[in-house]
Formats: structure tokens, C-alpha cells, sequence
């Protein structure tokens, strides 16, 4: 079975910062995805820098052979002790995970990251053990399909103290709510959000301190194949449908024309849904075997905005729902964020003659810089995009 590392990571300021003391760096190798939170003491520049320093040379050493005792070491024993608290300028949680499931975490000061699966947290044992002249927490387990390991820095448990709570949001609070919103489908980005609107709530908008949340599941992987406009050579119109069609996962065509070219070559019924979901979104179509059919350069400009809002750290709740809506770009976006995990873009370059209309200023060059832009956001997620131009 074919899985994919979904990851997603989040943070709020401390209130009155402008620079985050928590880091978190992400680094994909062959089939080894390696996830390094870090959480400077205190908060502000110094420890935007600490934290930096800690997450980038631990991602690095790891994405380069060193192993996990040798990198935790290089990093323990750079890291300064504050001479008033005794305590590390730095902590750290690093897990490495792989397509078969197999995990390795070790946590320094942070607090203990929570493993979840089908709604209750598993049960991870961890062993104490001393590298240089640090204590570290080491654990060792698999990951199965539809698992979450969510990983936070201690602002989380700082949420609501003399606000809303007396002794803040505790792990087993975080544990507990973790529990109750975790559903199969759910996807890391949402398990993220929701715990870091919460704690965001309990500190009535005002965090006291830093505070992130970086959510790892494991998924089952689903391509997607996306044919976006026609080729300049129509001879090849044949060739590019039949790959559309025999491509595993999603099918997507984009394109009044090559809706209609899929249509003819498939022999499959083109039909035109004339229900407008949203006034500044173009209908979608239907054609047998085909998942989504949109219009072109109009829907994949609105899908990018969508991604866009939905990628924003700023972003709220309802703007994350916004993927639900059933317009076309709304559809569009939501398959590419969330339904699939990596994606296959046939790309024509053929002049629309529509286009060529001067009261409609689209061009080609629109729809391939959408392309590109697109793209870009998914590989920032981690999927995997191929661009292919015909």
C-alpha cells in the first residue's frame, strides 16, 4: 500500500512580538520525512534566533546520514544554559518517520507529543536517555494509515493561565480535545488549526507566549491527473486523453476546449451544469469517468486565491471551510489541498482564440503562471508535481 507523510505546522506570536521563538523545519528525503520542532526560551528576537539555529542544524545533520544520537548531541551541547533559570535556551522534539510507518522521536524539555488513532491517543513507551549531559525522552513505534502524532512547544499548556484557566490548558486537556475533533478524513492542517484556535481562545486573543502545534499523519496516497488546456499539436489530442483516462486516482480537465476534446476523443457526453454555486465562478461539467470538469484560466485564478487564504497562517476557521463550498474553484482547491497527495499536470500551450478577444484579457500566459503558482503551494505541502507541456 502506497502512503504519503502528510505534515502541517502553525503558530501563534507571543502577544506584542514580532518574530516567533518556536521553529519548526520539515526536510523530505527518499522515504524519510524528518519533522524538528524548536522553542527558544523566552521569546523575541533571541529566541527566534535560537530556535532557528536548533531546527535547522538538526534537519540538516538528520537529512544528511548523521544519526539521531549524534545530531541530538551536536545540538545539546551548543545550546547554552541560562545562568538565572538553569535552564536550556533551547528545547526540542524531532521525529523522523518513513512510508512503512516507522517512527523515532526524541523530546527534550517539550512536552510529550500525543500519537492518536481512530479518535484515542496510543500509548508510546519512552525511555530516558543521556546524550552529552542532557536528558532526552526516546520512543520508538509505528505509524499506521489514518494515525496523527501532533507535537507542541509548551505554549500550549500555558493557554488561558490567570485568564480563563487557573493552571492553563494541560496535556491532558489538549489530549482529551485532541481526541473528540480527530475524525478519519480529517487533514493535518485541520487537526493544526483547531488546536491552535482553541489555545488562541483561551488566551482571549492575546497569547502570553508562543505557542505551535505541528500535526504528522500518515495517509493512503492518492494521485491526481489534471489536463489543462489544449495542445498545440491536435494530433497529439488522442494520445493525451488516453493517458488522462488511463491515469490512477483523480481525473480533472480544466478548459472549455478541452472539456470538449476529452469529450470527442472519449466518446463520452459532455454536460454542462447551469447552476451557478457562485456568480464569479464559471459552471462546472460533467463527463462519464472523469471527477471534475471546470472551466479554465477564470477557475484555477479563484481556486490559487482559495489555496492561498487556505495556506495563510492568518487564516480563520471559516476561511478554511471555504474549500467545502461546491463552486468549481472551491472544488478544485479542495482536491488539490486535501484529496490528493500528488498531482500530474498536462499543460497545452495552444492559443484559445476566445482569448484573442480584446474586451477579454486572458491570455496563455496566465494559465501557465496559475500552473506555476499552484504547483508551487503543493510542494510546499510536500506533494509531489509534474508539469508536463504540450
Amino acid at each position: 500500500m502506497s502512503v504519503f507523510i502528510e505534515t502541517n505546522n502553525e503558530s501563534l506570536f507571543k502577544y506584542g512580538e514580532e518574530l516567533c521563538g518556536d521553529k519548526v523545519e520539515i526536510v523530505r528525503k527518499g522515504d524519510v520525512t524528518t519533522i524538528v520542532l524548536a522553542d527558544g526560551l523566552g521569546s523575541g528576537v533571541k529566541a527566534n534566533i535560537l530556535s532557528t539555529l536548533t531546527s535547522k542544524i538538526a534537519a540538516t545533520m538528520l537529512s544528511e546520514g548523521a544519526d539521531i544520537y549524534e545530531t541530538v548531541e551536536t545540538v545539546a551541547s551548543t545550546l547554552p544554559v541560562c545562568s538565572e533559570r538553569g535552564l536550556a535556551y533551547c528545547t526540542f522534539t524531532i521525529l523522523r518517520v518513513n512510508t512503512a510507518g516507522k517512527a523515532h522521536m526524541v523530546e527534550f524539555d517539550n512536552p510529550q507529543a500525543i500519537i492518536l488513532r481512530g479518535g484515542r491517543e496510543v500509548p508510546v513507551k519512552k525511555t530516558e536517555i543521556e546524550i552529552g549531559d542532557k536528558k532526552v525522552l526516546e520512543s520508538r513505534f509505528f505509524m499506521q494509515e489514518d494515525d496523527m502524532c501532533v507535537a507542541f512547544s509548551d505554549g500550549a499548556i500555558h493557554a488561558g493561565v490567570g485568564q480563563t484557566l487557573n493552571f492553563g490548558w494541560q496535556r491532558d486537556n489538549i489530549v482529551e480535545y485532541a481526541c473528540r475533533a480527530y475524525r478519519k478524513e480529517m487533514p493535518a492542517r485541520a487537526m493544526t488549526k483547531l488546536l491552535l484556535s482553541a489555545c488562541n481562545s483561551l488566551y482571549d486573543g492575546r497569547p502570553g507566549d508562543d505557542t505551535t502545534f505541528v500535526t504528522t499523519k500518515i495517509r493512503h496516497a492518492q494521485p491526481a491527473f489534471i489536463m489543462v488546456g489544449p495542445p498545440v499539436d491536435s494530433s497529439r489530442d488522442q494520445e493525451l486523453v488516453g493517458k488522462l483516462m488511463d491515469a490512477e486516482g483523480i481525473k480533472v480537465v480544466c478548459g472549455g476546449t478541452t472539456s470538449q476534446i476529452v469529450s470527442r476523443v472519449s466518446g463520452r457526453e459532455l454536460r454542462v451544469k447551469i447552476d451557478y454555486k457562485d456568480t464569479g465562478v464559471p459552471p462546472t461539467g460533467m463527463i462519464e469517468g472523469i471527477d471534475l470538469v471546470t472551466e479554465g484560466v477564470v477557475t484555477l485564478a479563484r481556486a490559487y486565491e482559495i489555496m492561498q487564504k487556505y495556506m495563510s497562517e492568518g487564516s480563520d476557521m471559516e476561511e478554511l471551510f471555504d474549500i467545502f463550498k461546491q463552486d468549481g474553484a472551491s472544488r478544485l482547491a479542495r482536491l488539490l489541498l486535501e484529496d490528493c497527495t500528488s498531482v500530474h499536470f498536462t499543460v497545452g500551450r495552444a492559443a484559445n482564440p476566445a482569448h484573442q478577444n480584446p474586451d477579454l484579457p486572458i491570455d496563455l500566459s496566465l494559465k501557465l503562471r496559475m500552473v506555476k503558482d499552484i504547483a508551487k503551494i503543493l510542494r510546499q505541502m510536500g506533494k509531489d508535481v509534474e508539469i508536463e507541456y504540450c
